[in-house]
C-alpha cells in the first residue's frame, strides 16, 4: 500500500504489459509523425543553428518556470550573448539548463543514458555536484504547512537500486515504442526523485535526451517544457495518479499529447522565424547600404542580442565597417540598442516578440 507520508521504497519498474493500450498506440502515431516533421523541418533549414539557439533557451526558460525560478525572455537571450554581473540570479540558474542540456547530449558519445548522465545533468543544473540524496525527510508537498502529497524512496542503497531499474526499463528489450518509453521512464525518475535538488529540471533533459538517443530527433528543438508549463496541474496530479491510482493510460496520453503539441508549436515557429528573416533580407537589401549579407544576416537570428565584435568576427570586417552596419540598420528601426556595462549592444526586437508571443 502507498501512503503519502511514508518512502515509496515499493516503487517498481513502470508495467511494461499496461502501457501500450490502443488509445496509446493511436496517440503514439500522431506524435510520431509530427516528430518526425518537425525533425526533416530543421534538417531543411539554411542554417538549423539559427533555431536551436532559441529554442534551447525558451526551454530552459519553461523548465526553470516550472521550478518557479522565472526570467524573461529577453534578461536570458541577453545573459546569453553577453556576460553581465547586473544579471539577477535566476536568469543565470536558467542558462545552466541550457549548459546542462548540452552536457547530456555530450555524454551520449560516450555512454548510454544512464544514472552517471543524470547525474553529470543535474550538477550541471545547480552549478555544483551532485550525487545522491543521503538525508531523510524528503517529501513534496507544502513546506509550510507540511501538507505531504508524496514521499519518495529513501536511502542512498534504495535510490541507488530503483535508478538501477529506470536504466533497466529505459533500455529494455520489452519493443516499446521509444515515446512510450520517454514518457513511463519520466514518470519512473521523478518518484525516484534522487537528487537533493533539480529533478525536475533534470527530467525534463532526461526526455529529450531519449528521443535523441532513440534518434526519434537528432537536435533538442522540441520545446515540451512549454506544454508542461501551461498545464503545470494536470502534470502533477496525473505524476500522482500513476503513484495512487496505476493511472498509466491518461498520463502517457498526456506526454503523447504534449509532444504532438510541441512539435507543431516549433514547426508554426520555423515558419515564423523564415518569413521575418527573408522580410529583414529585403529590408537590408531595399534601405541600406548593406545589402542581403547573409552572414549577418544569420547572425541577427542566432544572437538576438549582438555586439560589433560578433559582426567583425562572422563577416570579418574591420570595427568601422561593423559598427556602420548595425547603426545602419539601427537608423532603419530594424534593430535597438542598448549600453550594457562596456557593451553596446543591438537588439531584434521583431524576433525576440516572435520568440515570446504565444501562438
Amino acid at each position: 500500500m502507498w501512503t503519502p507520508t511514508e518512502p515509496y521504497n515499493e516503487l517498481q519498474e513502470p508495467p511494461v504489459e499496461k502501457l501500450e493500450s490502443r488509445e496509446v498506440l493511436k496517440a503514439t502515431t500522431e506524435a510520431r509523425a509530427g516528430l518526425a516533421a518537425l525533425d526533416q523541418a530543421v534538417h531543411r533549414l539554411p542554417n538549423p543553428s539559427i533555431l536551436l539557439n532559441a529554442v534551447t533557451l525558451l526551454e530552459a526558460q519553461a523548465s526553470s518556470a516550472i521550478e518557479n525560478i522565472v526570467t524573461t525572455t529577453d534578461e536570458l537571450f541577453q545573459l546569453a550573448s553577453v556576460e553581465s554581473t547586473h544579471a539577477n540570479p535566476a536568469t543565470r540558474e536558467t542558462l545552466r539548463y541550457r549548459t546542462a542540456l548540452y552536457t547530456g547530449i555530450a555524454a551520449l558519445d560516450s555512454r548510454p543514458l544512464s544514472t552517471i548522465t543524470a547525474t553529470q545533468v543535474c550538477s550541471s543544473v545547480n552549478g555544483r555536484d551532485m550525487h545522491i540524496r543521503d538525508l531523510p525527510g524528503t517529501f513534496i508537498g507544502d513546506p509550510i504547512a507540511h501538507t505531504v502529497r508524496y514521499t519518495p524512496p529513501d536511502g542512498p542503497s534504495v535510490i541507488a537500486d530503483k535508478l538501477n531499474d529506470w536504466e533497466r526499463f529505459v533500455h529494455g528489450e520489452h519493443k516499446l515504442d521509444p515515446l512510450v518509453v520517454m514518457a513511463a521512464a519520466h514518470y519512473h525518475f521523478e518518484a525516484i526523485h534522487p537528487f537533493p535538488d533539480g529533478n525536475g529540471r533534470t527530467g525534463r533533459i532526461l526526455n529529450i535526451l531519449m528521443l535523441i538517443e532513440s534518434e526519434l530527433l537528432r537536435e533538442p528543438v522540441l520545446y515540451l517544457s512549454r506544454y508542461i508549463i501551461e498545464n503545470k496541474n494536470e502534470y502533477y496530479r496525473l505524476l500522482l495518479e500513476v503513484t495512487r491510482d496505476s493511472a498509466w493510460e491518461e498520463w502517457i496520453l498526456f506526454m503523447l499529447e504534449g509532444v504532438r503539441q510541441t512539435a507543431n508549436l516549433t514547426l508554426d515557429l520555423i515558419d515564423k522565424v523564415q518569413a521575418l528573416q527573408e522580410d529583414f533580407r529585403l529590408e537590408m537589401k531595399a534601405k541600406t547600404a548593406i545589402g542581403a549579407n547573409s552572414d549577418i544576416l544569420d547572425l541577427l537570428f542566432e544572437r538576438p542580442y549582438c555586439r560589433i565584435v560578433d559582426v567583425i568576427e562572422r563577416s570579418e570586417v574591420s570595427r568601422p565597417t561593423a559598427s556602420k552596419w548595425l547603426n545602419e540598420l539601427v537608423s532603419q528601426s530594424m534593430l535597438d540598442t542598448v549600453k550594457v556595462g562596456r557593451d553596446r549592444l543591438f537588439i531584434n526586437s521583431r524576433l525576440l516578440r516572435v520568440l515570446s508571443r504565444p501562438s
